[in-house]
């Protein structure tokens, strides 16, 4: 992507590819097929339709991948801790 991810205004929009590609540069490793299916299924980040072309807002979809993170956990223990 021609643009760094961290220098992206908030109210950009970004194709499906594009959005995929932002995310894996910050750690959040998610496909444009993954993408593709979760606009079909549900689930996935809001988007919005330009001449049928799906485009993400990038707040949105970051905001969308960060809630989809587990809380931080000090060991596996605490993990299956809180898990029950």
């Amino acid at each position: 992507m021609a643009q760094d991810q961290d220098q992206l205004a908030p109210h950009v929009l970004l194709t499906r590819k594009s959005l995929a590609e932002a995310l894996g540069a910050r750690g959040l490793r998610i496909s444009a097929a993954t993408l593709a299916t979760k606009a079909t299924r549900g689930g996935g980040p809001p988007y919005t339709l330009f001449c049928g072309r799906a485009l993400y807002r990038w707040s949105d979809a970051l905001a969308w991948a960060e809630a989809q993170l587990a809380p931080p956990y000090a060991s596996t223990s605490e993990r299956e801790t809180a898990s029950r």
